[in-house]
């Protein structure tokens, strides 16, 4: 099995590009998590979003979106096919967002139960847990 990593700014994604994006999104944040919300929140096509993903021989593995913010960067909707979990495709993927960010402030909101992967990446938990839409997150900054 062969990957290969893309990144794509959002108005320079292709229509096919970004259906394969959000129909995997939507099966594992809405379907698999059994979470009814609106997936598409109108981020993913602005020229400041970052789009990072990487393919295989079935389709998109590993994705996670970058958003520009004033306070600095976002990594969000971060997410790996279920066939490629464990196998270390998504610390790859984190590092590639990452080396995006350098030099400035950058946040996520984690579900509470990946805390522990988050600070293995050297994120610190930077605020109170919260809710949304059902799943308990907390805010993660990193240093």
């Amino acid at each position: 099995m062969v990957d290969t990593w893309h990144e794509a700014q959002g108005h320079r994604l292709s229509a096919a590009q970004l259906h394969d994006i959000l129909r995997l999104r939507t099966a594992i944040f809405v379907v698999e998590q059994d979470c009814a919300y609106q997936e598409v929140d109108g981020l993913d096509l602005r020229p400041d979003t970052i789009h990072l993903w990487v393919t295989d021989d079935v389709g998109i593995a590993s994705y996670a979106r970058l958003l520009t913010e004033p306070s600095g960067h976002r990594i969000g909707r971060v997410m790996t096919r279920r066939d490629r979990r464990r196998t270390g495709i998504s610390r790859m993927l984190m590092a590639r967002a990452m080396t995006r960010t350098t030099g400035t402030p950058t946040m996520l909101y984690a579900q509470t139960y990946l805390i522990a992967y988050y600070e293995s990446l050297g994120f610190q938990v930077d605020g109170a847990e919260f809710v949304e839409d059902g799943i308990s997150h907390v805010p993660m900054r990193y240093p």
